[in-house]
């Protein structure tokens, strides 16, 4: 995972660099100190996925080429077999698997997450997101509001309210959520 830290960290660079974006004010849109973040683009500290869509989206890229290095190529449709999605660890708390990564243009990013049992780390980036339970139990800490949802359930929010996901009952839980 550590490589696929640095690799991402170093295309955000790269894209940072072409277009004449200082570190500064990428710390600035991005919410966040300046020391944090150079760390993230010195590979050091991972970005959570609502970051690198902001990212993507700053720089008017896909997520695939930051996570990857490769371009989407499929305009019609994009079939994802199970377990095949493109692997985007996001540190020890949440794995994410991307369910459309070969889909240009996206209009949304559908993700399988799944959330280890354990305290998560809060989250806020422009837009909204849509989670569906597949199976456990899983907190969702919007704000200052607490959702539990069990497996069947969804909830559809504001994604730029600080949120976070915790997995209950010391069994991991696994949601689709949908990024848009």
């Amino acid at each position: 995972m550590q490589e696929q830290i640095r690799h991402v960290a170093s295309r955000i660079r790269e894209l940072r660099e072409i277009s004449k974006v200082s570190t500064a004010q990428m710390a600035r849109e991005l919410q966040m100190p300046e020391d944090e973040y150079l760390r993230c683009e010195a590979g050091q500290v991972d970005l959570p996925v609502g970051m690198l869509l902001r990212v993507a989206q700053r720089f008017q890229v896909e997520l695939t080429s930051l996570l990857t290095g490769e371009e989407p190529r499929l305009h019609t449709f994009a079939v994802t077999r199970a377990g095949l999605g493109v692997s985007v660890d996001r540190g020890s708390d949440y794995k994410y698997q991307s369910l459309a990564y070969n889909f240009i243009h996206k209009r949304a990013e559908p993700f399988l997450v799944t959330v280890d049992p354990g305290p998560g780390h809060a989250n806020m980036h422009p837009g909204q997101e849509f989670h569906y339970v597949l199976e456990g139990t899983l907190q969702v800490t919007l704000g200052r509001r607490e959702v539990v949802l069990e497996a069947g359930d969804s909830l559809y929010f504001d994604s730029n309210v600080p949120h976070c996901l915790t997995a209950l009952h010391d069994r991991p839980a696994r949601l689709l959520a949908v990024v848009v």
